[in-house]
């Protein structure tokens, strides 16, 4: 299917904010608890209410050997069936979530209409076999058909039969009409183009874009790509030493991508080391660290050229490696991004994950409990600067989105560990751009997750062994994930940052999963009211 758009141009009525949009939610008071053997419902601002659009239960209108259920592989039941047994299917963990409004897309049943919303995600989590073999796919929710139609199978392996990796990241790539999915699996992850066709091919941009731990990745009007990468690095005393990068890709024709291009690394200018690059060290408590956790301070970057296919071919090489030998500046674990709307798409905001450990030996001061930066470009050249120093209640940033032009969402994934030393589950965090951080204010939590029967099952089946026996392949706690706000124009004038977002009207909507236990993924809407009757809102403000 071909889709027609043309160049992009920032009109000034997509800058304007003249909208009158609804008032921003109000907070939460607390996080949910922690308890042991006890399920939590999802709570939201008072002025919104969610609604599942698919659970992981739901049937695959076209399944395969591997996969016959949205969110689980066929490599066991959805719950243990046999006394004293751990064994269950491993749930796959729908994960970033890609919203777009199409025509024509066809499914498994050439005779039905599926619609023209739909919502893409790949799954983050495949084991798939009793010799553990890594095996991801990808989904669409057809958010217009009937229960029979309601989950289609994209793929589950590329274009030459291999199997996919876990997926974690995924936007549309309008300049050459294919989804673009990610994989945080170091030297088996990178970035991986999909048709939307049915069985969608997929093919690997390995040898283009390198391997590396991607997650988030984000397109501007040239067809430019950002890529946030999620690596970890080596534990030591609870900590880990900055060891990721933030990538830039451009391509050399942006209507194909495996023409190759360009990857590089962003760079930025030590405060204390009279203008040098900060670069891997290791430390986990230097003094770049610390500045870079520092309310205030700016510092100069810009972009070093890591990868030229003209120049080195497009064999797969590693990202990382390549990214350290040019001087790179590694980040503690940075997970996604976005543009600021209305900022012509020079302004990028970022975060970093942290150590998910309260005994992080960097604590608050040198970013232990995570972070959120802003990014402004310029070419080549740019400033970032901190927005935002996490702490044990506000840790673990992950998934994003703007709200509007002036707010941000990030979302957590404290994990299981951290969850349990805070006595708090994850949240949605809503930052206000116009607010200094610096003295004290905090975010708005707009969403206290909870966590299902099946999460708490889980939980305790990875925890403690309660007489059970055998290994256990899931993950406990719920966790917030492919948090996206969309009007899903599949246009150029569609990227996530070229407009302002209008949350419930004119089209715009939003989603997220709550990982691991039953997998829902949920749309949030805008709780209707009686003045609502009166104006005549729709719930989509369609």
């Amino acid at each position: 299917m071909q889709l027609r758009y043309t160049h992009y141009v920032l009109p000034l009525f997509l800058a304007t904010r003249a909208f009158a949009a609804d008032p921003i939610p109000t907070n939460v008071p607390s996080a949910n608890h922690k308890i042991p053997g006890m399920a939590a419902p999802n709570v939201l601002s008072p002025e919104l209410i969610e609604t599942p659009v698919a659970q992981g239960s739901n049937a695959l209108e076209n399944p395969s050997a591997l996969v016959t259920f949205y969110g689980y592989d066929n490599n066991g039941p959805m719950v243990p069936v046999t006394a004293g047994s751990r064994v269950e299917a491993t749930k796959t963990e729908p994960d970033k979530n890609t919203y777009l409004v199409l025509k024509g897309q066809k499914g498994a049943d050439p005779h039905y209409n599926y619609g023209t919303h739909f919502l893409f995600q790949g799954h983050e989590l495949g084991l798939t076999s009793a010799t553990a073999d890594v095996h991801g796919y990808i989904t669409r929710i057809n958010l217009d058909a009937d229960a029979k139609h309601l989950v289609t199978l994209m793929a589950d392996q590329d274009v030459n039969g291999q199997p996919l990796p876990n997926i974690d990241g995924s936007t549309w790539y309008p300049f050459s009409q294919r989804l673009l999915f990610t994989s945080e699996g170091s030297l088996g992850g990178g970035v991986w183009q999909a048709t939307l066709d049915v069985p969608s091919k997929v093919e690997s941009l390995t040898g283009i874009i390198g391997q590396g731990g991607y997650e988030g990745i984000q397109a501007d009007p040239k067809g430019n790509l950002i890529i946030v990468e999620d690596v970890g690095g080596t534990t030591v005393n609870h900590g880990k030493a900055p060891n990721s990068y933030v990538y830039r890709f451009l391509p050399t024709n942006s209507s194909d991508l495996k023409k190759g291009g360009k990857l590089q690394a962003l760079q930025v200018t030590s405060h204390a080391s009279n203008g040098h690059p900060i670069v891997f060290d290791g430390n986990v408590l230097s003094p770049d660290v610390l500045d870079l956790h520092t309310y205030g301070l700016v510092f100069k970057t810009t972009w070093v050229t890591i990868h030229d296919t003209a120049v080195d071919g497009v064999a797969p090489f590693n990202a990382i490696a390549a990214a350290r030998l040019k001087s790179a500046t590694p980040f503690k674990r940075p997970e996604n991004g976005q543009f600021r709307p209305g900022s012509n798409f020079n302004e990028f905001y970022f975060d970093e994950t942290g150590d998910t450990d309260n005994q992080t030996p960097a604590g608050i001061a040198y970013g232990g409990f995570g972070s959120i930066f802003k990014l402004v470009l310029n070419g080549d050249h740019g400033e970032l600067s901190l927005l935002y120093l996490g702490d044990q209640d506000h840790s673990g940033f992950d998934n994003c989105a703007f709200w509007d032009a002036d707010h941000i969402v990030f979302v957590e994934d404290a994990g299981d560990g951290l969850h349990t030393q805070r006595n708090g589950l994850d949240n949605a965090w809503l930052f206000d751009l116009k607010t200094s951080y610096a003295h004290g204010a905090q975010p708005i939590r707009i969403l206290a997750e909870g966590r299902d029967t099946s999460a708490t099952l889980d939980s305790l089946f990875g925890t403690t062994p309660l007489g059970f026996t055998g290994a256990f392949n899931n993950e406990g706690d719920n966790e917030i994930s492919g948090w996206h706000l969309s009007d899903g124009d599949p246009t150029v004038n569609g990227l996530l940052g070229a407009k302002i977002p209008k949350p419930f009207h004119n089209g715009w909507r939003l989603f997220y999963t709550q990982q691991h236990g039953d997998n829902f993924t949920w749309e949030i809407l805008r709780k209707e009211t009686d003045d609502d009757d009166q104006d005549g809102h729709g719930r989509h403000g369609d």
